[in-house]
């Protein structure tokens, strides 16, 4: 049997970050004694009101942008979703075609094979190998039909940051609304709605240590589009539904704690990201890195380990007590290779022989120290026994 829960090494913090304990003190009020629903007149409702309130003004002012322009939702996946159909349906006077890239989390690609099956016509930008998209590639796409570029600001498996702001300078110069899934991006580097052209952007809590249950959707003020979800006019009538108040508050004040540790953690899990590739290069022969730290996040690296499959590496790790990906949560247990690997040239082996390790606020150096320990021994050992 695996280790406890509480006892494992967790380097999957793109999948899911542990709760702040300090966030889970902000939200344990709301589940229990102020239980109201903020759409009630009442006292009670009143005090679910006013912590929702403070919950958005701080999202927001991490974000630079006004209380107004941020829609709660129950996460990234929804905010994906609610963008890209409430866009293309709100626009589909002015045309039916929509650019996104081949790299794009799930959510948003099912998103548009939805709306293609629908009548919208999508065009599938590839990237390199480094995982990049050209600007310039967007420009070229563009046509007069074009309603809606979409483009992941982070990309959850290699943690590459796309030029997001080329990108959207492109798009405003064209006169099409511009989205970006910044659900990776928030917690790993500073964004500025208020200086980048950006319309629209999906975030999610539970990526920067707040709960699963709520995330948000900026939306630029004047930018048009159809409700996701309908019902009684919650969200000054553009998301329905009853509010998770604990779960908004706990993102709230998990945005609050960004302003104060963002720039050290960044420094000091770069060190340990550079530390962890460094060594297990020197201690494992022939393996590599998918994607490029110089234009990624600090805190992922995604290994390649030739011959080894990568859920075999995850497996052995786990028995360990060790929790590792081979890459995005949302389609962990299928045995597909990565399509985010395979955009960037990698062959369906090398695809499946990869293993993401990400890391967060509550990992140490020690830690780290055991993965490379272990790493070695069960990369021979899965090769001894390939080789039986």
């Amino acid at each position: 049997m695996p280790p406890e829960p509480g006892h494992y090494i967790y380097l999957d913090y793109n999948a899911t970050t542990p709760l702040d304990p300090r966030v889970l003190e902000e939200m344990v009020p709301y589940l229990a004694e102020s239980y109201g629903n903020p759409s009630s007149i009442h006292s009670i409702g009143s005090i679910a009101r006013a912590a929702i309130d403070c919950a958005r003004e701080r999202v927001s002012g991490y974000l630079g942008v006004r209380p107004g322009e941020m829609i709660f939702t129950s996460g990234g996946s929804e905010s994906n979703n609610f963008a890209i159909k409430g866009l293309a349906l709100a626009l589909l006077e002015k045309g039916n075609h929509l650019i996104t890239t081949a790299v794009e989390h799930a959510s948003c690609l099912e998103t548009f094979r939805f709306l293609e099956r629908n009548g919208f016509e999508v065009t599938y930008l590839p990237v390199n190998s480094c995982g990049l998209v050209s600007p310039e590639q967007f420009r070229e796409a563009i046509t007069e039909r074009t309603i809606l570029v979409s483009c992941m600001y982070v990309n959850n498996e290699t943690g590459v940051i796309s030029p997001i702001r080329e990108i959207g300078e492109i798009a405003r110069e064209k006169g099409v609304v511009f989205h970006s899934d910044a659900v990776q991006a928030l917690g790993k580097i500073e964004i500025d709605l208020a200086d980048l052209p950006i319309d629209v952007a999906s975030f999610s809590s539970h990526k920067i240590c707040g709960p699963k249950g709520a995330g948000a959707l900026y939306v630029r003020k004047g930018i048009g589009f159809e409700p996701f979800v309908h019902g009684g006019g919650q969200e000054r009538g553009r998301r329905s539904g009853t509010e998770n108040v604990a779960a908004v508050c706990g993102f709230g004040f998990a945005c609050g704690l960004l302003h104060e540790e963002l720039e050290m953690e960044n420094k000091r899990l770069k060190k340990l990201r550079d530390y962890l590739f460094k060594e297990l290069s020197e201690k494992i022969e022939d393996v590599y890195m998918n994607g490029n730290t110089e234009s990624s996040v600090c805190n992922t690296l995604n290994i390649c380990f030739p011959g080894i499959p990568g859920d075999s590496v995850v497996m052995n790790l786990d028995t360990e007590g060790v929790a590792v990906s081979t890459g995005s949560a949302c389609s962990e247990g299928n045995v597909d290779p990565s399509h985010v690997l395979m955009a960037m040239g990698l062959g369906e082996q090398e695809a499946l022989c990869s293993v993401r390790f990400s890391f967060g606020r509550f990992t140490r150096l020690e830690e780290i120290d055991r993965v490379i320990e272990l790493l070695p021994c069960i990369v021979n050992r899965i090769r001894e026994f390939q080789n039986f």
